[in-house]
């Protein structure tokens, strides 16, 4: 986006009720303007033709086509940010898996409040959506299988990862990619309740690893995979020769609970040099600090690469403060991860 320049907005929605709640609405920030809206895919069609938008927002249910299908088949043309605006459903986690770059959940339109919250949302998620990167490159993720089968796994350590927006594709490519044998994995998606228990079924299913959303008085163990909820801080304590994992609330850290950075930094402190850390594609600067405290104590650090990374964000201040010892491609994290652990 050039400085000074207008977030230019398609609305995607069948409802001319809630089209005219979100035009208003966005349009209330200085920095976005609503350049159209359409009332199908069809119509959205023609609308991105005319009027160039810099984001989409899209509806899941609509006529003619549902808006997940309506993602898979345009974003491969259009290369075009979207954020979908769902309710409560497994749908989002499909929109995000055909490309769409954000969510945000639909709001009561009877209540103002949760209007205004939603509108909030929206309108920050539309101003990172702008700056997104939107490719469909095929796949060419290095699998753990063209690795090195006779790697020895140091069963004892500890994976911390980190990831905002574009994380939940970005972790799941990585996760599939890695043997069943690792050691215990700790990750915190920005992402809010509900949906975060969703995504742990989900990875449960299409990765090697038993997945579960953390709760309070867990272990960590080896093949397991742990996502904080959506709306609590995760952080470890070691108990003798293990790792417990403590569920609480509290207020956001750098705008965000769970936050990356208490997680990273209760690893720094309770594993040291016995751990490491990754973070990925995401808004803003959550991690970074503690990705680097995880670093000063002798733990090996991973950050994703700016061309492949969603928003470019958080690994560029964690690899810009020292934070990051390696920094790679998506496609190359499975193998750097698994030469970490030797």
């Amino acid at each position: 986006m050039t400085i000074g320049k207008k977030i230019r907005v398609l609305i995607v929605d069948d409802s001319l009720l809630f089209r005219e709640v979100l035009a208003k609405g966005i349009t209330s920030d200085p920095q976005i303007e609503v350049v159209a809206r359409a009332v199908d895919p069809f119509d959205a069609r023609d609308k991105i033709l005319a009027f160039n938008p810099d984001v989409m927002t899209c509806d899941v249910q609509m006529p003619k086509m549902d808006g997940i299908e309506f993602i898979r088949r345009l974003l491969p043309q259009y290369s075009l940010p979207v954020i979908v605006i769902s309710s409560v459903s497994e749908a989002v986690l499909d929109a995000l898996n055909a490309g769409a770059v954000d969510f945000v959940t639909k709001p009561d339109i009877r209540s103002p409040k949760d209007i205004e919250s939603f509108l909030y949302e929206l309108i920050a998620k539309i101003k990172v959506a702008a700056k997104a990167k939107v490719t469909h490159e095929p796949e060419k993720l290095i699998s753990h299988k063209e690795v090195n089968r006779n790697l020895k796994v140091d069963y004892n350590k500890v994976i911390a990862i980190g990831a905002s927006t574009g994380g939940t594709e970005a972790l799941y490519n990585l996760l599939k990619n890695l043997p069943a044998a690792m050691p215990g994995i700790l990750a915190v998606q920005h992402i809010p309740p509900v949906f975060s228990r969703m995504f742990a079924e989900r990875l449960n299913v299409q990765t090697p690893f038993h997945v579960k959303e953390a709760e309070n008085g867990d272990y960590l163990e080896p093949g397991k995979v742990f996502i904080a909820p959506g709306d609590s801080h995760m952080r470890i304590k070691k108990i003798g020769e293990r790792y417990k994992i403590e569920i609480f609330q509290g207020n956001k850290v750098n705008g965000h609970c769970p936050s990356v950075d208490i997680l990273f930094e209760s690893v720094a402190k309770e594993c040291g040099k016995n751990s490491i850390g990754i973070i990925l594609t995401g808004m803003g600067y959550d991690g970074a600090k503690g990705l680097l405290q995880m670093r000063r104590k002798g733990a090996r650090t991973i950050g994703q690469d700016e061309r492949t990374s969603v928003v470019y964000g958080m690994p560029k201040i964690a690899w810009e403060i020292g934070a990051v010892e390696k920094q790679v491609s998506l496609e190359s994290m499975p193998k750097t991860l698994l030469n970490a652990l030797l």
